[in-house]
Formats: C-alpha cells, structure tokens, sequence
C-alpha cells in the first residue's frame, strides 16, 4: 500500500529518534560479529566450548532480540506518522 502523500507545507521530519534508534539497534550485532579482535581468543571456556565459538552463538538470540526492538521501534514511528499526517489533513481541509 503505497504512502499518503504529505499534506503541503509541512512536512514530516525523515529523521526521527525512533528511527535512529531502530538504525543502533541492528548495528549493534553486526558491529559486534565485525569485530574478531574482540572475541578471537579460546578462553574462557563455557561446558568445555571455546569463547571464540559460544560468543558467536550467543549473539544468535541477541540479534533476535535487538531486530525485534528494531521492528517495534519502526512500528511506533509509523504510527506516529499516520497520526500527525491525519492530524495535518484535518487542519489544511
């Protein structure tokens, strides 16, 4: 569904905090998988497992979680949107 147009005049800013924060959030584990330095050593060891191998596999349910932060956070902002471009249509009418 393609996006209402911007009522004249006004228009919405592009940058918001919402979509600032959405942009770290999905930063963050792909900085973090990035950076070998940080986790390219062998201890310490969880279960016998290297700390290069549970590292990365820890950071599997992380991305999860700061995608799905990313998501809402674009969702809120999308909402917001619609709002003030609702709010904005009633005012130019």
């Amino acid at each position: 569904m393609p996006e209402p147009e911007e009522p004249p005049g006004h228009p919405l800013p592009a940058v918001t905090p919402e979509r600032v924060l959405a942009v770290l959030a999905l930063l963050v584990p792909i900085v973090a998988m990035l950076w070998v330095g940080s986790y390219d050593k062998l201890d310490p060891e969880a279960g016998g497992v290297p700390f290069f191998y549970w590292y990365q596999l820890l950071w599997v349910p992380a991305s999860a979680v700061f995608t799905v932060a990313a998501y809402l956070l674009i969702n809120r902002d999308e909402k917001a949107r619609r709002a003030a471009r609702a709010e904005k249509a009633g005012e130019v009418r």
